[in-house]
């Protein structure tokens, strides 16, 4: 999601969170949620345009479980939306990084493959197991 012409990655040996970090992540989440507003504004385009006066039952009936399929796509992505502004919040307010659980740092990987997260890795081990002990019950 990052631009080519940005070359830069966060990296271990320099301080965490400095301003750097945080411009590289802003953008990525940033970045993100353009493509996901983009791709929403096609599929209502696309919605608006599609007819449902399809003559074949069959045809009709496929088209509105397409529709159905690409609307719980987008309502997923619209709750995605909320974390990513959450994330950008996060890091206007400096806490973006750190675990919520323990407030310690989460690790630059976790972070560049899911830069919403909230919790460290661990933290969010635990509460998965947690969450399945309860269901378990």
């Amino acid at each position: 999601m990052v631009k080519a012409r940005d070359p830069y990655a966060p990296s271990t040996d320099e301080e965490f969170m400095n301003d750097r970090q945080l411009d590289f992540f802003r953008q990525k989440l940033s970045d993100w949620k353009k493509e996901i507003l983009e791709g929403s504004k096609s599929t209502i385009q696309q919605l608006q345009q599609e007819s449902s006066s399809l003559p074949d039952v069959v045809d009709r009936a496929s088209a509105e479980s397409a529709k159905a399929l690409e609307l719980r796509t987008r309502d997923r992505q619209r709750k995605l939306i909320a974390k990513i502004d959450a994330a950008l919040r996060r890091i206007d307010e400096g806490t973006y990084g750190y675990c919520d659980e323990t407030g310690e740092p989460i690790s630059l990987r976790r972070l560049q493959a899911r830069p919403t997260a909230t919790l460290s890795l661990e933290a969010q081990e635990r509460h998965e197991r947690k969450e399945r002990t309860v269901r378990d019950d």
